[in-house]
């Protein structure tokens, strides 16, 4: 079995890989070609501590595996970060476990990369203007994989806490980019092109009417029953596009709507994959606010984490174990 640390894992996929590598796995669930299976996510009763599997398999690569872990919210007092997961991959020929992974970054890196597809595919080209709500761990992630797909000039970002909206305003201003702190969520969206929402938040950040046409949001940190972060009002006017329809209505953003029957299983224009497949449109005016309710899937897991191993044998890292 080869064994890839954290620090291993960090040198070996890049944002631009991970871009690659999830892509395809969306295009390939879209063809019908790899799966997710059901999620298992779970208070732990420890340490206030929640718990997750996910797996899957992609049989046109193939890659077949699970990705276990969660959230630890006292980990930072003990130097460590509060989300740890691994990724253990299993030989899809003979069932014998392969690979394990250190999937802390990769994570981090996966979901960033998702988001970036998205608005590579829904958001207009000429979109210079970014906004984050959240200033956590992954808005660094999500600057960096949008900045691989649009020229953006401008960060507009918010948070709770100030000291991390003044940690994520030094890293977007070594990147060269014009840095405007807000005081609120609402004057983020006022000026994005792109917005993108990525906190743990369990009620809305974001009201409809503070979006404007033309829009592409990127609703990222509902991932749990009961997170929220956008007015049920918005998600049931804009144009929704998924990882998979499935996760979204059950711990994604999009089961607020859903739940209040304000959406069915039939207001989904598509899944992602299915606009990189070309199956079903994707922007159609410029004017349409287009929302990507990204739950975070195993397979962008297991891309990411397959990517790590492969690059690993080329290199020579990674450490092989009798197992």
């Amino acid at each position: 079995m080869l064994i890839i640390s954290e620090q291993e894992a960090r040198a070996l996929v890049s944002v631009e890989d991970a871009i690659a590598a999830v892509e395809q796995c969306f295009a390939a669930m879209a063809a019908q070609e790899a799966r997710n299976y059901p999620v298992v996510r779970e208070g732990v009763g420890y340490q206030d501590a929640v718990f997750g599997v996910k797996a899957g398999c992609d049989s046109s690569a193939p890659i077949l595996g699970l990705k276990a872990g969660g959230y630890w919210p006292h980990n930072m007092g003990k130097g460590l970060s509060n989300h740890q997961s691994s990724t253990l991959l299993f030989d899809a020929d003979t069932g014998r476990a392969c690979a394990l992974v250190s999937a802390n970054y990769l994570t981090g890196v996966r979901t960033g990369a998702a988001s970036a597809i998205a608005t590579k595919h829904l958001s207009r080209p000429d979109s210079s203007v970014l906004g984050i709500i959240g200033a956590g761990a992954q808005s660094q992630y999500q600057l960096r994989a949008t900045l691989a797909v649009r020229a953006i000039r401008r960060v507009h970002a918010w948070n709770r806490s100030a000291e991390n909206l003044t940690a994520f305003g030094r890293i977007v201003e070594q990147l060269g980019l014009e840095f405007v702190p807000e005081s609120g969520a609402q004057a983020v969206a006022a000026h994005a092109d792109i917005l993108i929402t990525v906190t743990p938040s369990q009620k809305a950040l974001v009201e409809k009417s503070w979006v404007r046409p033309g829009t592409h949001i990127n609703a990222m940190g509902a991932d749990t029953r009961g997170k929220q972060e956008l007015d049920p009002a918005l998600v049931a006017t804009a144009a929704l596009f998924v990882d998979e329809t499935a996760q979204a209505i059950s711990i994604g953003e999009c089961q607020h709507a859903y739940d209040a029957g304000l959406i069915t299983d039939r207001s989904f224009r598509g899944s992602i994959g299915a606009v990189i497949e070309g199956l079903c449109d994707g922007r159609r005016t410029a004017d349409e606010i287009t929302l990507f309710d990204g739950t975070g899937v195993a397979l962008q897991d297991l891309a990411v984490a397959d990517l790590a191993v492969r690059a690993a044998a080329k290199r020579g890292l990674g450490s092989n174990v009798d197992y």
